[in-house]
């Protein structure tokens, strides 16, 4: 097996010469080889002894076509072997690859991507130096050509709308996500529907070249091959209207229930008062950040001396990295000296902001940060740090960088500003620097980036537009103006982001207040701050979504339940003093809907804040595990299962650590690979690895991809922010369940 090296990204013309790629090495191949309107991202994704795996991206900056067939050839003997997205044939060295027919039509700007398997001889494997789509060479050209007079060998090109659905969200285009993990004496084998596809889409699994399957699948996108070896290849393929479609790419395996992603730790440092740090992965997300179908992560790396607000001292600086599910470094941010490092500090968001199919980061930055690709933002000089290790002077900035490569895309003044510090509640700078980050569909079609401000006085909560390459306000709420004063000190270390008045656009769950997708304030309940905060269908017997919250103002229910409408209080506990810690969903069939529960209140409460049996052993964080839809206790590095006499290990984490202290959350969990049960993404002891850990157990049920419901997907993107808290579908998701509705939703 070769060692992995971060990708590297060349411009191929017409005229250049074979670019060799050195055994082990992963490459993107830009053919600005596109003829007269297109251009070819040929990558290089993984290799091994006699054989490597590449994508290909067809970007089509010409007029639109219907049916394409793209050409190259090899100058080393590599033979393709097996193929998904694309029927590829090979004679000698050319390669032709067609359109498998769900993929034949690309726009104006839009792209195909297909992805194979082949042979190489081991010491040589030079990138293609050209390519020509339908005939044509290409060369990168963006101007759109007339479109050619119709032949008898070429049809007249049907153009292709780009007009979404109407009120549909922009969602990612994911591939299968096909995973295989070790269940016994077989494999369970899982995959992604789509949030897209209709009821009338099967599959065949096929083991090698053997279909498992006897008739199509139906039912859940899983399948246990029970007695197949350990390391057996599979792939997956769609049955539509009858019609096998093209494979997927092969299945991840998991041959002891997890995938090590291998992480590279930045060096450690001194502080200028002389302590030495060192660094641990801390929390993590993932985007599609090249367009490719499949999730990469980007992990924040905390260094041994980060800080709470509360606490003064000198930290080491932030790292931001990208990484492939191979483990190939994309790219490194230095946040530098001017951001502190603590867990309210650095809320960074990962998505598709501007709709170009690959995702962007987010995140605040300042004199001295480093992009990915070596950009200095502001001062590369400047110290802005006082004697106590706090920053309260100096630039502060918001950067969009690139997904791709790390690049800094768009540098805006952050929103909002700091201002006097003692406005904020203190002089010495804890309240000032309280920050929360968010994504939301505002308009109800594209997201926007939110980052705010301030929970425990004021409040400021700034929306933000990506497009065309730049950073556009949308919106600033200020509980300091006038209207906005009962948001003031509502909200909590955490936010939630869901359509709570079902208008089709999402709104911003502050805490005890929430905050209309217009930037007004929708309603406040007045109970303040608290640490945990769960916001979904919590109560199915209801129309619409609920919120649970605990509080710390000891003079304030401990816990409550709400309308996520109006925050009208469905029920509330006692007060008890500072409830640090709650939970909500269906973890138990005993009864209907979700059941909440927190460290201050006794028992475990139903949808009418009754006790109805014994509390969980853990109030931290959940996951969907096992095959049923009642969710699982994750605390720590363990999953359980929930029962009136005691808890039912599931899952002890092996050579893992969980993160934040106390708060003991995993680096991320969700609905990132196979069917729509969750992962769940821990940091290895050493912080070598990313340790993903997908279930072995069948499930009967049958559902999209989690990450296609825009609410789990912007919890998701939310899940790093400050007090780490589960995402939550807009649907109910528990025993009893009705079968949620299709989401409205479009691929990009």
């Amino acid at each position: 097996m070769h060692p992995f090296t971060p990708r590297r990204r060349t411009a191929l013309l017409a005229a250049a010469s074979a670019a060799t790629l050195l055994a082990g090495a992963l490459t993107t191949v830009t053919a600005a080889a596109a003829a007269t309107g297109c251009r070819v991202d040929y990558r290089i994704t993984n290799q091994w002894g006699g054989g490597f795996g590449a994508d290909v991206t067809v970007t089509n900056l010409g007029d639109p076509v219907n049916g394409w067939t793209l050409t190259w050839s090899y100058a080393a003997g590599q033979q393709v072997t097996q193929a998904w997205n694309a029927t590829v044939s090979q004679s000698g060295a050319q390669v032709t690859a067609r359109d498998v027919g769900y993929n034949a039509a690309i726009g104006t700007g839009g792209t195909a991507t297909f992805g194979f398997n082949a042979s190489w001889n081991d010491t040589s494997n030079p990138a293609p130096t050209s390519f020509a789509l339908n005939g044509a060479t290409c060369t990168g050209a963006t101007t759109p050509t007339s479109a050619p007079p119709p032949t008898s060998a070429s049809p007249t090109p049907t153009p292709t709308t780009t007009t979404p659905p109407a009120g549909a969200k922009q969602m990612e285009n994911l591939d299968r996500g096909l995973v295989s993990v070790r269940s016994g004496s077989g494999n369970l084998v899982s995959w992604r529907l789509l949030g897209t596809e209709t009821s009338g889409v099967t599959f065949n699994l096929y083991r090698g070249g053997t279909r498992v399957n006897g008739t199509p699948i139906t039912g859940a996108t899983s399948w246990l091959d029970s007695g197949a070896a350990a390391g057996s290849a599979y792939t997956v393929r769609a049955v539509v209207n009858g019609a096998e479609q093209a494979a997927s790419a092969p299945a991840l395996q998991f041959p002891n229930g997890y995938l090590d992603v291998p992480i590279q730790a930045p060096p450690g440092g001194t502080t200028p008062t002389g302590e030495t740090y060192t660094y641990s992965a801390n929390d993590a997300s993932v985007g599609d950040l090249d367009g490719d179908g499949r999730y990469e992560f980007v992990l924040k790396w905390d260094p041994s001396n980060s800080r709470d607000n509360s606490q003064s001292g000198y930290t080491g600086n932030v790292y931001l990295d990208a990484y492939t599910l191979m483990g190939a470094r994309l790219w490194r941010v230095d946040l530098g000296r001017n951001i502190r490092a603590g867990a309210h500090y650095t809320q960074f968001q990962v998505y598709d902001y501007d709709g170009d199919g690959d995702a962007e980061v987010a995140a605040k930055t300042a004199d001295g940060t480093r992009s990915g690709t070596g950009q200095v933002i502001g001062s590369s000089s400047a110290d802005h740090r006082n004697s106590s290790g706090y920053v309260l002077a100096g630039p502060e900035y918001l950067t969009m960088f690139d997904g791709r490569t790390g690049a800094a895309l768009s540098t805006v003044d952050y929103d909002p500003p700091r201002g006097t510090v003692s406005s904020w509640g203190d002089s010495y700078g804890n309240r000032v620097d309280r920050f929360l980050a968010a994504t939301a569909y505002l308009d109800g079609q594209r997201p926007s980036l939110i980052m705010a401000r301030g929970y425990y006085t004021r409040a400021v909560i700034a929306a933000w537009d990506f497009r065309d390459g730049t950073l556009r306000k949308r919106w600033t709420f200020d509980s300091n103006a006038s209207g906005n004063g009962a948001a003031a000190g509502q909200g909590n270390h955490n936010l939630s982001v869901a359509d709570v008045d079902g208008d089709g656009r999402q709104e911003i769950v502050y805490g005890a207040a929430a905050i209309d997708d217009n930037g007004r304030l929708l309603w406040s309940t007045g109970n303040g701050h608290g640490d945990a905060m769960h916001v979904g269908d919590l109560d199915p017997a209801r129309a619409g979504l609920e919120v649970f919250k605990v509080d710390e103002d000891g003079s304030k229910p401990s816990s409550w339940m709400a309308d996520a409408r109006t925050g009208q209080l469905l029920w509330q506990t006692a007060p008890n003093g500072d409830n640090g810690r709650g939970v909500s969903d269906d973890v138990w069939a005993g009864s209907p809907g979700a059941e909440s529960w927190s460290s201050a209140v006794d028992g475990l409460l139903n949808t009418r804040g009754q006790n109805v049996g014994r509390k969980p052993s853990s109030a931290n964080f959940l996951a969907w595990w096992d095959g049923d839809p009642v969710r699982e206790l994750l605390d720590g590095t363990r999953i359980d299962k929930y029962g009136t006499g005691g808890d039912t290990r599931l899952l002890t984490g092996s050579g893992v650590a969980s993160n934040n202290g106390t708060k003991s959350t995993p680096a991320l969990s969700g609905d990132i690979l196979g069917d729509w049960r969750e992962e769940v993404v821990w940091r290895t002891a050493d912080s070598t690895a990313l340790r993903i850990y997908s279930t072995p157990t069948p499930t009967g049920l049958r559902l999209p991809t989690l990450m296609h419901d825009p609410q789990y997907r912007v919890a998701v993107a939310w899940q790093n922010t400050a007090y780490n808290q589960p995402p939550h579908p807009g649907f109910h998701l528990g025993d009893g369940m009705s079968t949620p509705p299709a989401p409205n939703i479009y691929l990009r």
